[in-house]
């Protein structure tokens, strides 16, 4: 295996003037990277009325000198920030390189990567091929969008380490160097349109995680996604594919290798494409539902590339429970069963969260606007939504799409705390109830975790 030098990375970064823009988890740990690389940093963010704690650094609010911020060597941009602000433009203009906090701790790099992404299923994938790499290899960090900065974990890899990292669409639109050994997209459909602009840009963003694998690497692609059906034949790489709903067909093998393709039958099992070898009975699992079946099959073809046995691999996604925020069960009230999906951040990931649901169900949605349209969403309710309870900046377009698909049982909150009471008075013995927003959390929180955490307080209050 090829092992990066990050000594050699490490001098170049000393004494170099570098600027961190964004003061989020982010931003904080690259600046700590930084400092450890004897880097003269300074820190940034837009918001003037920012508290920041203090880092021993220089830090600009608001406004910036321009004379300064034009002498930087280099700038780490943070995921939330967009790279078409005026300052990102502004720095390009002064020929200040812009890279992000994944393209930083990668130079650092000493051990094998995988990276991750798509737009629904990134966290549950991570959090799983975390745990099986783990049980193979205690030198496994599990690292990025997940909520652990890449830049954070950087410096404890070494040669024998495997770092298993969940990259988002803005994460990715700041790399240039970074090759994961094994890469995985799990899926595209329309999401961040706000930041990306088009649906192409999206998808160009998500597909290059692939751009400096070379041929002897591989990426694990989802067969029912027609774009990256249609798009496999252009990655510079192998390709291996999963299905939840058929056998994967090579029209044209090209760099694939069908030998490692999976897919799932009806009866739930989980086999290899090849030969119909059955690997896993989804049923002996805890992860219900064709989603999940693709996130089980997207790790296992990740764990079989890095060799991970596969009884041990299978052993583990036995075991393996749904992650928080994700269809999450908080309790039964009165025979109502209560499920937080706050993860549910777009609409294709609220069909899978309310497609989990097998009963009558109280839905309650809304929340940021990102530009999407609800009305797949709304035409996958399919008889299973009682009530739709609505709050935050999006309630009157959900309402508006509502209305024109023909669905009427809709009505709005202004609170959380009055949303859990609307449906605690309206589910009957046998129902669900299930926050599922198809939405950012934005307008009323920090993070969809806050969001989840305070429906899930709301509900423990429940008598």
């Amino acid at each position: 295996m090829e092992v990066r030098d990050r000594n050699n990375e490490a001098l170049a970064l000393k004494d170099k003037k570098v600027l961190v823009v964004g003061l989020g988890k982010s931003g904080l740990a690259a600046c700590a990277l930084l400092k450890e690389m004897g880097a003269q940093v300074s820190l940034y963010d837009g918001n003037k009325d920012l508290e920041c704690k203090e880092m021993g650094v220089p830090v600009y609010l608001g406004s910036y000198p321009e004379d300064v911020f034009a002498s930087f060597d280099c700038a780490v941009f943070s995921p939330g920030v967009p790279t078409d602000i005026p300052l990102a433009c502004f720095l390009r203009e002064k020929k200040v390189p812009v890279i992000g906090e994944i393209e930083l701790a990668y130079k650092m790099e000493r051990g094998r990567v995988i990276g991750i992404t798509g737009t629904n299923g990134k966290t549950t994938t991570t959090t799983l091929v975390g745990e099986i790499l783990k049980a193979y290899n205690p030198h496994t960090f599990v690292v990025g969008n997940i909520g652990n900065p890449y830049t954070k974990e950087v410096l404890n890899s070494s040669p024998e380490s495997v770092t298993v990292a969940e990259i988002s669409s803005f994460q990715l639109e700041t790399v240039s160097s970074f090759a994961p050994d094994v890469s995985a997209v799990l899926n595209i459909t329309p999401d961040h349109l706000n930041r990306h602009k088009t649906m192409e840009k999206y998808i160009e963003a998500k597909l290059s995680i692939t751009k400096n694998q070379g041929k002897d690497k591989l990426c694990v692609l989802n067969y029912e996604d027609k774009v990256l059906r249609e798009r496999a034949e252009e990655l510079p790489c192998r390709v291996a594919f999963f299905s939840s709903q058929r056998r994967p067909v090579r029209t044209a093998p090209g760099k694939g290798e069908s030998c490692l393709d999976m897919y799932k039958r009806e009866d739930g099992s989980i086999c290899m494409a090849e030969d119909g070898r059955v690997v896993l009975n989804q049923k002996e699992t805890r992860l219900p539902g064709d989603h999940n079946a693709e996130n089980i099959m997207a790790a296992l073809l990740i764990a079989r590339e890095m060799g991970v046995p596969e009884h041990m691999a299978v052993g583990v996604v036995r075991k393996f429970s749904p992650v928080e925020h994700r269809v999450e069960f908080v309790k039964t009230v009165s025979g109502v069963d209560y499920y937080n999906d706050s993860k549910g951040t777009n609409p294709d990931a609220a069909i899978k969260g309310i497609q989990s649901m097998d009963r009558p169900t109280v839905l309650i949605g809304g929340g940021y606007d990102k530009g999407a349209d609800f009305t797949e969403w709304i035409q996958s309710f399919g008889g299973r939504v009682k009530k739709l309870l609505l709050l935050g900046q999006t309630r009157e377009k959900i309402a508006g799409t509502a209305k024109e698909c023909g669905f009427s049982a809709y009505e709005f909150v202004d609170t959380m705390e009055e949303a859990v009471k609307a449906a605690h008075e309206i589910a009957e013995a046998g129902d669900a109830v299930l926050l599922s927003p198809a939405c950012a959390s934005w307008d009323m929180y920090k993070s969809f975790e806050q969001r989840g955490n305070q429906f899930k307080e709301y509900v423990k209050c429940l008598k």
